[in-house]
């Protein structure tokens, strides 16, 4: 069961408190009850308090590590919990840019592009899944593969720039540049389309392509993305020339 009371999640008979805070630099701040535990990828810890226990595991088994690690996340998962009563854990994305709770529950999958999932409940598992069109996979920027998250509970998405979360109806288009979407709930189709026009092509700034989600369900946009980051900051790097 997952309710929300004043901005506190309720997930399996227990309160999980916790807040993002920060900018463009974010933590998501999670307070552990004796008995509670997330899950998290390696190298997201950025602080515990000092009754706080870390523990390695490839969860799932090797079969379910190695899905995990093609679609980005890592074979290996770590386990956080606290000894001795209430302990804090700060986990941090790997970019300038933002964190996203989602709300997972049964029937209700999202889609997240490849390094997006952070860490979760442990009712909540990440696994890789295909792109189903065949102009995603070449020209829409998120890859073949991307990562599904499921189950039951909290997760922490965290990609480049800032988060626009719309929530599209049915029949509902949007029209978003390439590897643009962080994620989107998997009622929402997601397609490539070319943008029309010579000069639109040319010099429009958009490439060729862009890509079309149809709702219903929420999408997550990012203003800016992990390669067009790098691209600008080249002209600032040293010339070892």
């Amino acid at each position: 069961m997952l309710l929300t009371i004043n901005g506190n999640m309720i997930y399996g008979g227990y309160i999980l408190k916790y807040t993002i805070t920060g900018d463009n630099l974010q933590f998501v701040n999670i307070e552990l009850q004796q008995g509670e535990e997330i899950h998290a990828v390696p190298g997201s810890m950025k602080y515990m308090s000092g009754n706080t226990r870390m523990e390695t595991k490839m969860e799932g088994g090797l079969m379910k590590g190695l899905r995990r690690s093609i679609s980005g996340a890592s074979m290996f998962l770590v386990k956080f919990r606290t000894e001795g009563g209430s302990g804090v854990v700060g986990l941090g994305g790997g970019v300038p840019g933002k964190i996203i709770d989602l709300h997972v529950v049964p029937g209700k999958n999202w889609i997240m592009q490849k390094t997006a999932y952070l860490g979760s409940q442990p009712g909540v598992s990440v696994d890789m899944t295909f792109q189903k069109k065949f102009g995603g996979i070449m020209f829409g920027g998120e890859g073949l593969i991307l990562q599904k998250v499921s189950g039951n509970g909290i997760a922490w998405g965290s990609a480049c720039g800032d988060f626009n979360v719309i929530n599209l109806g049915p029949g509902e288009v949007y029209k978003v540049s390439t590897a643009n979407a962080v994620g989107w709930e998997e009622s929402v189709q997601y397609d490539i389309t070319t943008v029309g026009g010579v000069k639109n092509v040319l010099f429009g700034g958009e490439g060729l392509f862009v890509t079309t989600l149809t709702g219903p369900g929420k999408i997550i946009l990012q203003s800016m993305t992990l390669g067009e980051l790098a691209a600008s900051l080249i002209p600032y790097l040293p010339n070892k020339q």
